[in-house]
Order: structure tokens, then C-alpha cells, then sequence
């Protein structure tokens, strides 16, 4: 009988972002090292013809997935809501260059759900997202959990 295993691959990326209407000192521009690990789950391949034999998912299939949706869109990036003031969103574009708009208040509780949503939709079949675990700093992170978003 197959087993169902969990793998997981850790990515970092620099971004910087701020909080559109936030009461506290994150409505400022600042930036975090980000840490995310990505898991998933699936039987792994059991066919001795097959160069994938014994994976679940090539390390080198979910990195290439995860730099193209996440690392390469975010990375060196200021992330801002597309509600926050549209003159000084422009001014953060000419400032910083690679500004990301976004549909929600880029909390790292919303981050992690749009990372799902955007890695869920290129993962090969019989491969699942099963959690991802966003580290905004040292010592605080928000995780998204497939079973809980069924």
C-alpha cells in the first residue's frame, strides 16, 4: 500500500510593504526577511521507468513553481493595498520601482492565503498543498493549512 508523505522546501525573500489605514507604526513603509515553507503531499511515484521514481514532487518542480508565482513577483518589492491613496502609490512606483498592488491589506495572514492560492493552481496532479508557513520576522509567522480551507 502507497504512503502519503509530506515534503517541505523552505524559500526567503526580502520585501518591504506597508498598512493602509493601520493605527500603529506598520502604516509606514519597512521591510521584513521573509521566510516561507512550502508543503506538500502525495503518494510518491512508484514506477522504476519513471526518473522520478520514489518523489512526490521534484525539489526542483516546487522550487521552479514557488520562485515563478511567489519569489520572483515579491521579492525586493513594496507591497501595497490597491485602497491606499493612488498619488502616493504612484510615488512609491517612481521611489521603489517594483510595486506590487494587491486586493487585500498585505498582512502576513493575507499574504500567506494569496501564496496558496497562486501555488495551489500550478502544482502537478496528485499533488497537494497541504500548508505553508510564512515567517515575517525572526519570531512571528502565519501558516494556512489546506484542511482548514476546504
Amino acid at each position: 500500500m502507497a504512503s502519503v508523505i509530506r515534503v517541505t522546501k523552505e524559500f526567503s525573500f526580502e520585501m518591504s510593504h506597508l498598512l493602509w489605514n493601520y493605527d500603529g507604526p506598520c502604516r509606514n513603509v519597512h521591510g521584513h526577511s521573509y521566510r516561507l515553507f512550502v508543503t506538500i503531499s502525495g503518494t510518491p511515484a512508484n514506477d522504476e521507468e519513471n526518473p522520478k521514481n520514489g518523489m512526490v514532487i521534484d525539489f526542483t518542480d516546487l522550487k521552479r513553481i514557488v520562485r515563478k508565482e511567489i519569489v520572483t513577483v515579491f521579492d525586493h518589492s513594496v507591497v501595497v493595498s490597491r485602497r491606499y491613496d493612488k498619488e502616493k502609490t504612484e510615488l512609491f512606483k517612481k521611489m521603489f520601482g517594483n510595486t506590487v498592488l494587491v486586493d487585500y491589506q498585505p498582512t502576513c495572514e493575507n499574504l500567506v492565503s494569496d501564496f496558496a492560492f497562486r501555488i495551489k493552481s500550478q502544482l502537478p496532479a496528485g499533488v497537494k498543498l497541504f500548508s505553508l508557513k510564512l515567517y515575517e520576522t525572526a519570531t512571528s509567522y502565519a501558516e494556512w493549512f489546506a484542511s482548514d480551507n476546504i
